[in-house]
């Protein structure tokens, strides 16, 4: 049984006005009937242009987008069926990063404030327990615990992506959505967090949902691709299959847009 199961998902956003210059309908067809699968320890990376469908998919996932249609099943778990009881227990295995990490940590809180937060709400331990497990995270992500009592402002980009990963992975969680994480990053720092994340893959037993638009990181970090164009999936394969003999002609539109970028595993 794959650890996610996503089946025929469809997100309609409605508008008052036309988002894009000569379309008259306020209707935006985000995500149209998309099904695949994810198994336990792999990462299935979306690629696709921006404005595809990627985000908005990958929080369909955990449900922070209610679908307009469709099945989400974790581990068996009904997930859109879930009460709110059900639903927190299950958020504790599904985490997300977030593509800004200058926008997606609370400047009126420190890091350790941060990284606690989800396991203060979840009631998972004592006080004592959340501030070593934070000091673990921290470690995990390759920052000093002398961290934890400063404000996100006191950090650069990168590290304040790190302080996001380490939130993440507070709650041992064992799926994570990782949503254009590296986008923001200057090309160094990005390959940085791109071999972390695969270090904490292996350390942590993590699953992933990749989200990018960059072929040559999801190259190197993905065992499966799943291309979007417009809302729908149109390829899904093997990272080998999609990256040297793809099927679909917008698979090998953005393969012939992608400049060669190597990502080094040092």
């Amino acid at each position: 049984m794959p650890l996610l199961e996503a089946r025929c998902l469809t997100k309609t956003f409605h508008s008052g006005q036309s988002l894009f210059a000569g379309r008259s309908s306020g209707r935006v067809h985000a995500v149209i009937n998309v099904s695949f699968t994810i198994e336990a320890g792999e990462t299935l990376a979306l690629v696709g242009e921006s404005g595809s469908g990627k985000s908005t998919l990958g929080r369909m996932v955990l449900r922070l987008i209610e679908p307009d249609s469709g099945e989400v099943s974790f581990d068996g778990q009904d997930v859109l069926r879930a009460g709110q009881a059900q639903l927190r227990r299950l958020r504790r295995d599904m985490q997300i990063i977030f593509q800004d990490p200058f926008g997606s940590l609370d400047p009126r809180m420190t890091v350790e404030q941060i990284v606690c937060e989800s396991m203060a709400i979840h009631g998972t331990s004592t006080r004592a327990e959340r501030r070593h497990r934070a000091e673990e995270v921290m470690r995990a992500v390759g920052m000093d615990s002398s961290g934890l009592p400063r404000y996100p402002h006191e950090f650069s980009g990168g590290q304040r992506q790190r302080i996001a990963i380490a939130r993440a992975l507070a709650l041992r969680p064992r799926l994570v959505v990782a949503d254009e994480p590296v986008s923001a990053l200057d090309v160094s720092v990005s390959a940085q967090i791109v071999n972390l994340l695969k270090q904490l893959q292996r350390d942590f037993s993590l699953t992933y949902l990749f989200i990018s638009h960059s072929i040559p990181i999801v190259r190197y970090l993905a065992n499966r691709i799943a291309v979007m164009q417009r809302g729908e999936l149109v390829e899904v394969g093997s990272t080998e299959q999609i990256t040297t003999a793809p099927q679909h002609p917008y698979t090998r539109s953005l393969l012939a847009a992608t400049p060669e970028i190597e990502v080094s595993s040092r």
